[in-house]
């Protein structure tokens, strides 16, 4: 399954690296249209065109509501975080968990970064009892820096996203902040992240049937972000190959003037 994913990843590994404009351009728009989907997921009302406006510029939107703008200003922040965790190599802890969900739940000041104390229901899916969250994740965490390193990292960020979902451990916030650290997982690998689309949602809730129903088979989570990670490589070596043929037309460009200038007579 992650043969092809393998090659593209090393072939992007191979070019030469985008200049920090570009990547600070390309980390914008991508964030952008994160907030988007991930936020309409768990049901924000906001379109793209308006979440690019609150993020942006810090304008609200006429009839939509506040905890609307909220999310997108708090899933911005925690993306952020997120990038700046990466840079520092910082490994994915329960306090980094928590970080990451008290920007996500900016709107919530007494939830944020708490773990939930009391019962909740996803559809029919009965996450465990609040008393055995604080155990459970402490063996997430421990898992994931244990015996999941061995495994190839879309399979170990698929399986650790199913996990959390599964233990669900905030009242609110779970998925955006789980789809956060899904790609946490993936970026610490050198993979770009990737974006979970607000129209593949139907897709998304049938992985974690899959997992509750089948005994913790991740096979199907682990496809569908096998996809979007080999999308998301094709787009950054489409883009770094884009942006070093214009690099070696530019110097090709300068040589060429500068040979013009070198045998131009005197006046």
């Amino acid at each position: 399954m992650f043969q092809e994913i393998d090659s593209l990843y090393k072939k992007l590994k191979s070019l030469r690296p985008l200049s920090p404009a570009n990547l600070r351009r390309l980390s914008e728009d991508f964030m952008i249209e994160y907030t988007y989907d991930t936020n309409a997921i768990e049901g924000n009302t906001l379109t793209l065109d308006e979440t690019s406006i609150v993020i942006k510029e810090g304008v609200t939107i006429a009839q939509k509501p506040l905890k609307d703008h909220l999310e997108a200003i708090g899933h911005r922040d925690a993306y952020l975080y997120m990038e700046e965790l990466v840079k520092s190599k910082t490994p994915i802890s329960e306090r980094t968990v928590k970080e990451i969900h008290a920007l996500v739940l900016m709107d919530s000041p007494g939830e944020r970064g708490v773990y939930r104390s009391l019962p909740v229901r996803v559809g029919s899916f009965h996450p465990c009892q609040p008393y055995l969250v604080p155990a459970r994740m402490e063996q997430l965490v421990a898992d994931y820096c244990g015996g999941m390193q061995s495994l190839h990292a879309i399979e170990r960020a698929a399986l650790f996203h199913l996990r959390f979902e599964t233990i669900h451990p905030f009242v609110d916030g779970n998925g955006r902040t789980g789809r956060l650290l899904l790609n946490f997982d993936l970026m610490q690998e050198g993979y770009p992240p990737i974006n979970i689309k607000f129209s593949d949602r139907e897709r998304y809730y049938e992985c974690f049937k899959h997992y509750h129903e089948n005994n913790g088979d991740a096979a199907m989570m682990v496809e569908l972000v096998a996809k979007y990670a080999e999308q998301e490589l094709e787009r950054y070596i489409s883009i770094t190959e884009e942006s070093e043929l214009i690099r070696e037309r530019a110097a090709e460009e300068l040589e060429s003037q500068e040979e013009v200038r070198e045998f131009e007579p005197e006046l």
